[in-house]
């Protein structure tokens, strides 16, 4: 063993090289342009969120826009068509009232129809979807509807009752009145729902009228104002309303004589059965004289089947003292088949005193 050599047992180990301490203030530093990175990331996730937010928004405020439109747009389509089939149920209903009034219960049925159809327009219009800018409009369409209704269905009731010659005076006159329901229904509906529906319809951006537009339909229901008119109510009825205005009466006799009636150039006879076709309405001829010594004026003749509302009545407008004239009365509708008794008048005239004469009496068989 060298001087120099030492034991194993007695030799030092090396010491290890001594750790470098971390830095202190939260870890590992990142390079300048990593952070600037995160940093830009960042941004850029903030503007894509808030975009999705704006996005969003709209789509929501575009759909709620559409929805809008839509019902607004359903809504007046609906009121157009609605109105439509109101008009043209009026039409029906002026062409019945217009027509021949010869069987006064036919005519009744048609208007109560027509009424019907009424009632049913008025129920589908309560029925519709309203949208808030509209809720105006809709008061006064339904209200205009409802006065329709009332109106044809009152009318409907009094027409039988116009058509006889003792109560036409009085009920034409509350017609004529009913008449005012249809003119008041079109100055609701045309002066005051088309323009709400307008005013809506442009407010939410929508085109009214041209190609593409929203069409709105302001028809009336009324065929003329002229049917306010108690004459012209009688006048299409082929009604004759008494005259109503007095005149004092002249010294002298005053009347007249019914000599004959006929129908279908056959006379009737008072003592023996009459056979008369009871279809169509048949047409009497009275014939008369005017016997007193003054010209009268609006002379009403008259024909009435005992036990019936058959009727007829004319007025002839002007009789001669001393002289015979005629006069035709058609029935208001088909007679009672079988055996009737039918009188024939002409009504008295102021100042006359002996009505006797005025009156034949016959006993008839329609067929």
């Amino acid at each position: 063993m060298s001087f120099f050599d030492e034991p194993e047992e007695t030799r030092t180990p090396p010491r290890p090289a001594p750790r470098r301490r971390r830095p202190t203030g939260g870890g590992r530093r990142r390079p300048p342009a990593t952070s600037q990175a995160i940093l830009v990331r960042r941004i850029v996730l903030v503007v894509a969120v808030v975009a999705a937010i704006v996005l969003i928004a709209v789509l929501v405020n575009s759909c709620e826009v559409n929805a809008r439109n839509s019902a607004l747009e359903d809504y007046n389509n609906n009121v157009a068509s609605l109105n439509a089939q109101s008009v043209n149920t009026g039409k029906n209903f002026f062409n019945a009232l217009s027509g021949p009034a010869s069987d006064p219960t036919a005519l009744q049925h048609t208007l109560n129809q027509a009424a019907g159809e009424g009632s049913s327009q008025l129920r589908k219009a309560k029925g519709i979807n309203v949208p808030d800018e509209v809720k105006g409009a809709q008061q006064n369409f339904v209200q205009a509807l409802q006065m329709r209704g009332d109106g044809m269905t009152n009318i409907a009731q009094q027409i039988q009752p116009a058509l006889n010659p003792q109560t036409a005076k009085q009920t034409v006159n509350q017609i004529a009145a009913e008449m005012a329901r249809f003119y008041a229904s079109d100055v609701l509906y045309i002066n005051y729902a088309v323009p709400q529906i307008i005013g809506a319809l442009r407010a939410a951006g929508i085109t009214v009228g041209g190609l593409g537009g929203q069409q709105v339909n302001s028809s009336q229901f009324l065929p003329s104002i002229n049917w306010l008119d108690p004459t012209k109510v009688a006048a299409q009825l082929h009604v004759q309303l008494p005259s109503t205005q007095t005149k004092p009466v002249t010294p002298g006799l005053h009347g007249h004589q019914l000599n004959s009636v006929s129908v279908g150039g056959t006379t009737l006879q008072t003592g023996a059965t009459n056979s008369i076709p009871a279809s169509p309405p048949p047409t009497f001829i009275l014939n008369f004289a005017n016997t007193g010594q003054n010209t009268e004026t609006n002379v009403i003749c008259k024909v009435t089947i005992s036990g019936s509302k058959v009727s007829g009545q004319t007025v002839v407008p002007q009789t001669t003292a001393g002289q015979s004239t005629q006069c035709q009365v058609t029935l208001n509708g088909t007679p009672p088949k079988g055996s009737q008794t039918v009188s024939a008048q002409i009504a008295p005239v102021p100042g006359e005193k002996n009505t006797q004469n005025n009156t034949q009496t016959f006993p008839v068989t329609f067929q």
